[in-house]
């Protein structure tokens, strides 16, 4: 075949309009809209690993997964499922006979269509339950036990003596069984939400 003027002007004019579309493509915007989240807006999460007081430490990093989508004015600004990284704000065990466990969170970035976003939470700390009245349940239920058994062993002077040892008895099993430590299986849903507002891409 033999290629005249016209064709080569043909060929031409087509590689040039490839060229144009190509430049057209990697120059036009993205096409995203900058969405702003305000303050208190709740980003729910479900932790991907355990964390507990006891064994967490302040400063200690761990991996979250987005269990809710955030939506704004009606656009999904935080898709269900987008990776989420956060941080141990305080982590204290559980005393045997006193002192609550403590364990806080702060969520600290989220991912969206592959850029990483900066958050600032704040979370209510969980508080591990009281040591008060259980303490005294086992004690005081030990001593009436160690009475009762003492004076029915040796009258008034073995009761006088059986309640310090019942005392003493339920004393060791609150020592044994007192730490009441907060722990988070994976997949445990936990709530943040923004201490300062964020603003994010939304593809349109």
């Amino acid at each position: 075949m033999i290629l005249t003027k016209r064709h080569y002007l043909m060929i031409g004019g087509s590689v040039l309009l490839a060229a144009a579309l190509t430049l057209a493509a990697t120059t036009l915007p993205d096409r995203s809209d900058p969405v702003t989240l305000p303050e208190n807006t709740a980003i729910r999460v479900t932790l991907d690993q355990a964390l507990s007081s006891d064994l967490s430490r302040s400063g200690d990093r761990f991996e979250a997964t987005v269990s809710e989508p955030v939506v704004m004015d009606g656009k999904t600004v935080i898709p269900q499922g987008a990776h989420a990284e956060g941080w141990v704000v305080d982590a204290r065990q559980s005393g045997r006979l006193m002192g609550r466990a403590r364990l806080q969170l702060a969520l600290q970035s989220v991912a969206v269509d592959g850029n990483g976003y900066y958050v600032r939470t704040a979370s209510s700390p969980r508080i591990g339950r009281d040591h008060k009245k259980r303490n005294l349940a086992w004690i005081g239920g030990g001593a009436a036990g160690g009475a009762v058994v003492g004076a029915l062993a040796g009258g008034g002077t073995g009761a006088l003596i059986g309640g310090p040892i019942g005392a003493g008895a339920g004393t060791t099993v609150a020592l044994l069984t007192g730490k009441k430590d907060i722990k988070l299986a994976p997949e445990t849903p936990v709530t943040f939400k923004l201490a300062e507002p964020v603003t994010i891409k939304v593809k349109g």
